[in-house]
């Protein structure tokens, strides 16, 4: 299972993560959020090197105004402390691996 982040631990759990972290800005009612949940899941539990959070958008918006999320499903990586990637909607697996895992051996 994909931990969980907030506005306040995303400083510390994202920013300050000593590798790359993927990000995924979701919200409960969005049904393509949903359909990608379980995908995400599985690159939490697959991808070696890479951090996965999810964030709800709903309950942490000073986060997601933040970075400019303003539709979901949002994917952001964060690499040293700095937004270094973004896709919006969904993706396919293989996608979303590609994009974090470019960011392990930097």
């Amino acid at each position: 299972m994909t931990s969980e982040v907030t506005d306040k631990s995303f400083q510390t759990e994202v920013l300050g993560a000593d590798g790359p972290v993927l990000v995924d800005f979701w919200a409960p009612w969005c049904p393509p959020c949903r359909q990608m949940s379980p995908i995400v899941d599985e690159l939490s539990a697959e991808l070696d090197g890479v951090k996965v959070v999810k964030l709800n958008v709903d309950n942490n918006p000073l986060t997601a105004a933040r970075y400019g999320v303003r539709s979901i499903p949002t994917f952001n990586v964060y690499f040293g402390g700095e937004l270094v990637e973004t896709v919006v909607g969904g993706r396919p697996k293989k996608e979303l691996a590609a994009l974090a895992s470019k960011y392990v051996s930097q």
